[in-house]
């Protein structure tokens, strides 16, 4: 049985809300770049045109992207950018894809195969936090069919398909050791780790302490939250814990070793921390979070020490499209493409 003990910092709270969920740095730098991207985030009315976002990507030396959906115009203007992709399928479309294998087919051969090797695609994200909930039930038999279509483009073996969770599909996050998925989740959730296993395809996860942190301040310290704590806040067995991402990734671990995932990879599909709009959203947090986020990933967590973690900041800009608060404000660059806090992508 595994011991744990909580520093000053936190306590036992921590289990109500880990599911749901360095110093302040002149620049924002990315160490090991090749295992950090962007999402581009396209909810805005004032945002620049594709082509210029691409660009902005390319002078910051930005070498992945998450897309949301088959954006026409941002594909086009990818091709010969070498910028690895991660292209999501609309949550609205599972349904579709999940029971017309050529609908999947046609979905691959437009958005995919017609693009391809001038567009890099890595990964294709078959939904976006849909588990649990009433269209989960699609998600596998989606991947199943956009699955045969990749291989049957003979893209099988550089192109990964999966699905995005947030980490509320986790009932237990705390202690990190007894990590492990809601009951309601894992009905869709094991047959998916299944065939990723079998695929040899990462779990995409959205990860955001920020989240964490606000939902219980008193419990979650922000140090522990911006990993800039001193010094150990959770000891769970023979792993300590300074930060709050680490816990929440290896509390993921353990609930894939639960249902048959021991060796199987987390590609932090979001992460981020916003820079106005509510509690603790300041430039100086999201500036000291997402600097920190990308200097750490390098290193793994406690439980994976030295196995890089692949992650995917959120995102290129502010959007005034999305609900008012927080939301409008993760963005690195506002839409004049001036950045929303000194970025140095080196």
């Amino acid at each position: 049985m595994a011991t744990f003990s909580i520093a000053a910092t936190g306590n036992l709270s921590m289990v109500s809300v880990l599911f749901l969920i360095g110093l302040l740095m002149p620049t924002l730098q990315i160490a090991g770049g090749q295992s950090i991207g962007v999402c581009y985030g396209d909810r805005g009315n004032d945002l620049p045109p594709a082509q210029e976002v691409i660009d902005l990507y390319k002078s910051h030396n930005i070498g992945r992207m998450r897309l949301y959906y088959e954006n026409e115009a941002a594909l086009q203007a990818l091709r010969g950018s070498n910028i690895q992709v991660l292209l999501d399928i609309p949550n609205e479309r599972l349904q579709e894809f999940a029971t017309n294998p050529s609908a999947a087919n046609s979905w691959v051969q437009i958005n995919i195969r017609n693009y391809w090797p001038d567009v890099r695609f890595r990964y294709i994200a078959v939904g976006n936090e849909v588990i649990p909930g009433g269209s989960a039930q699609y998600v596998l038999p989606a991947m199943q069919n956009i699955q045969t279509a990749i291989a049957s483009a003979g893209l099988q073996d550089q192109i990964k398909v999966s699905t995005a969770v947030a980490t509320g599909v986790l009932e237990t996050s705390f202690p990190p050791s007894q990590g492990s998925f809601r009951g309601d989740a894992l009905t869709d959730l094991q047959p998916i780790v299944q065939f990723l296993v079998n695929n040899g395809a990462p779990l995409l996860a959205n990860v955001y302490p920020y989240f964490g942190y606000v939902l219980d301040p008193n419990s979650i310290s922000l140090e522990y939250a911006l990993f800039t704590s001193a010094s150990t806040v959770v000891s769970d067995d023979q792993f300590q814990y300074q930060n709050l991402f680490d816990a929440t990734m290896d509390a993921l671990y353990s609930a894939l070793e639960k249902v048959g995932g021991p060796n199987l990879e987390i590609v932090v599909s979001e992460s981020g921390w916003p820079s106005a709009g509510g509690t603790a959203a300041t430039v100086a947090n999201a500036q000291t979070y997402n600097a920190n986020l990308i200097g750490h990933v390098a290193r793994g967590t406690p439980k994976r020490s030295g196995r890089a973690i692949e992650a995917y900041v959120f995102a290129m800009f502010n959007e005034n499209q999305k609900d008012p608060g927080v939301e409008q404000n993760f963005g690195l660059f506002y839409p004049n493409k001036q950045p929303v806090y000194t970025i140095n992508f080196s």
